[in-house]
């Protein structure tokens, strides 16, 4: 699924943000500013997306979505709010693009012929080393 397919779509009517103090560099400037910003999106409530893709987005981020089915995120890097609005924007397009992305099937392969034929040459010396430790006579 090509990440244009996500990127047509205006999810901005269905976010909320959220804006906090946060931490970080500002000196004075970020005891008195709120420039953390922390996006919302309810996920069940999306009309852009389908029940499939939906329920794949629950599946990939668990740690990311709450109990009430909410994605959760937030940036506090830069010291300007805008900057951190577009930032969480960013993260929430990029997070479901690629929650979205299709798994690769894997393709089930076997181990080579040398590959066989060196392990059991590791096995016949590491064999040989302990059968060199045992006390000569002992059986």
């Amino acid at each position: 699924m090509p990440e244009d397919h996500i990127r047509n779509r205006d999810f901005s009517s269905e976010f909320q943000f959220q804006a906090s103090r946060s931490g970080g560099p500002g000196g004075q400037h970020v005891n008195t500013s709120s420039t953390k910003v922390e996006l919302r999106f309810d996920v069940d409530d999306s009309s852009l997306l389908t029940d499939d893709e939906k329920e794949r987005i629950k599946n990939k981020l668990p740690n990311r979505i709450n109990n009430e089915n909410i994605l959760v995120i937030s940036s506090q890097q830069s010291r300007s709010q805008h900057a951190n609005r577009e930032r969480t924007v960013e993260k929430f397009y990029k997070l479901i693009n690629a929650a979205l992305q299709p798994e690769k099937k894997r393709k089930p392969t076997r181990p080579s012929k040398a590959a066989k034929e060196k392990r059991l040459q590791e096995k016949k010396k590491l064999s040989e080393k302990k059968e060199a430790r045992k006390k000569p006579g002992a059986g």
